[in-house]
C-alpha cells in the first residue's frame, strides 16, 4: 500500500472554492429576488420637473372649454423655475427634498386655488431611518404674479392617517 503524494491543503482549497460559490449564487439569488420592490420604490419616486412640465403641456392641450391654461397659477419648484399646472409631486422641504408630496390627483384646480390628494414622502435620515409615506390632502392658494408668471405662494397639507409630526395640518410657503 502506498500513500498517497497529493498534499492535503488541495482538498481544503477545494471546499473554500465550492464554499465562495455557493455564497455567491445565495447573494445573487437574494439580489434578484428584491428586483421587483427595487422597481416598484423607483415608479413611487417623485417626477422629475421635466416629466412634471410635459404631463402638466398634455394636460393643457386636452381641457376643452376651460379657461385658459396659461392662466391658471402653477407650482414653482422651491422657487425657481417656471411654474408648472397641476404637478404631480411638489419638494415640500427645498433644503435637502428630503420630504416631497407625490401621486398627486388634483380633485378641483382653477386660479382660486386648488384641492387634491396623494402622500407625503419622507426619505430615510443619516441615522438609517426608514422612508415613510402618509397619504394626505394638499390644497394650494395664495395665487400671486412672481417674477412675472402666476404661482400659488402656499400649501396646506392635512394628513389623513398617521402623520410624521403628531401634527394634522401643516403649512408650506412654495414661492
Amino acid at each position: 500500500m502506498t500513500d498517497r503524494a497529493a498534499p492535503r491543503w488541495a482538498t481544503l482549497r477545494t471546499v473554500v472554492a465550492t464554499l465562495a460559490v455557493v455564497a455567491v449564487l445565495v447573494c445573487g439569488g437574494l439580489w434578484f429576488s428584491e428586483a421587483s420592490e427595487r422597481t416598484s420604490t423607483v415608479a413611487e419616486a417623485p417626477k422629475t420637473a421635466a416629466a412634471q412640465k410635459a404631463w402638466a403641456s398634455d394636460q393643457e392641450s386636452a381641457e376643452v372649454g376651460a379657461a385658459e391654461p396659461r392662466q391658471l397659477p402653477g407650482v414653482r419648484e422651491c422657487g425657481f423655475r417656471t411654474p408648472t399646472v397641476r404637478p404631480e409631486s411638489i419638494i415640500l422641504n427645498c433644503s435637502n427634498a428630503v420630504m416631497v408630496a407625490s401621486g398627486i390627483k388634483w380633485l378641483s384646480y382653477d386660479a382660486a386655488g386648488a384641492d387634491g390628494r396623494g402622500v407625503v414622502q419622507v426619505s430615510g435620515g443619516a441615522n438609517g431611518a426608514a422612508s415613510a409615506s402618509y397619504p394626505a390632502k394638499f390644497r394650494l392658494y395664495g395665487a400671486k404674479t412672481v417674477d412675472g408668471v402666476r404661482a400659488f405662494t402656499g400649501l396646506e397639507v392635512e394628513y389623513t392617517g398617521a402623520t410624521r409630526v403628531g401634527d394634522q395640518t401643516e403649512i408650506f410657503t412654495i414661492t
